[in-house]
């Protein structure tokens, strides 16, 4: 009985120690013991790409945000007809408070190889977030980077860049969000 006490204690002493000293569940440790790849529970690997005015952007200056990397092209008529879907979902979320990020934003990644058609599939589709692509269709680098074989998919990420979601269509997108704005 002595030595189970002794056993209860010293657990708790070496808990409390791990605690004080930032050992534990710190958030931080936790981040930085996470595997990039492109499961749930993973970080999200990086991306930078340039926009359709030529301005370069990183998916690691969102952090703090929740993000929705979402593979299309102007091409794809299943990433078309999912849009709307896309359009009517940032527009709810963009503004919304949110329990762990500060905001909703999209990177949309085209697999387009024609700048033209990827910029008046933009305009067209008011696809008014972030847009990037490599112009590189099927051997784009970030499709071989996340492992992208069909269009359209995405990936929805929490402000420490881990990976909660993936492959939200239709109403499963909006939910997904709204299980993560502040109540």
């Amino acid at each position: 009985m002595k030595r189970i006490a002794f056993l209860l204690t010293l657990s708790a002493f070496v808990a409390t120690t791990q605690v004080m000293a930032g050992g534990g569940n710190d958030p931080k440790t936790e981040l930085q013991t996470k595997k990039v790849g492109t499961n749930v529970g993973d970080l999200a690997p990086e991306l930078k790409f340039k926009d359709q005015n030529g301005k370069e952007v990183s998916l690691s200056s969102l952090r703090g945000k929740v993000v929705l990397i979402d593979f299309w092209a102007s091409w794809c008529r299943p990433c078309r007809m999912e849009n709307p879907n896309v359009v009517q979902a940032y527009n709810k979320f963009k503004g919304a408070k949110f329990k762990s990020a500060k905001g909703f934003e999209i990177y949309g990644v085209s697999l387009d190889k024609s700048q033209e058609g990827w910029v008046n599939a933009i305009k067209q589709d008011g696809l008014d977030w972030i847009n990037v692509s490599d112009l590189g269709g099927w051997n784009s680098q970030a499709a071989a980077i996340y492992g992208v074989n069909s269009i359209p998919v995405n990936f929805l990420i929490d402000a420490n860049g881990v990976i909660i979601a993936k492959g939200l269509r239709g109403a499963n997108l909006h939910a997904e969000l709204q299980n993560l704005v502040a109540q």
